[in-house]
């Protein structure tokens, strides 16, 4: 179970990290250029599928009925930290998504 809820954290930061960047400003913000529209709607695509992943994961550790509830908490408590994180260490917050082949390679194997 705290597998599923770390695969939760980090899917719904990738998320919201991925509809954060697909805004030009938070874009520019950190990469000093603005991004192609194209690019804006893949990261915005893959902001809203990280959130679904994470909701599934949660499903999948409380059910249905909690999940959806412990849903809304992961993502409030990830959307602090990418807005703690990005004015002061913006790539440091789009370096963190790394951290999800390292979790999966782990819950593989582990």
């Amino acid at each position: 179970m705290i597998s599923l809820v770390t695969g939760s954290l980090l899917f719904a930061y990738a998320g919201m990290l991925g509809l954060c960047q697909g805004l030009e400003r938070h874009y520019k913000q950190v990469w000093q250029r603005s991004p192609s529209p194209a690019l804006r709607l893949s990261l915005r695509a893959l902001g809203w599928l990280g959130l679904l992943l994470s909701l599934l994961q949660c499903a999948q550790a409380w059910g249905w009925a909690m999940g959806a509830v412990a849903w809304f908490g992961v993502i409030s408590l990830v959307a602090v930290v990418l807005v703690m994180l990005l004015p002061y260490w913006p790539r440091f917050a789009v370096a963190l998504v790394a951290a999800i082949p390292v979790w999966g390679v782990l819950h593989l194997f582990g």
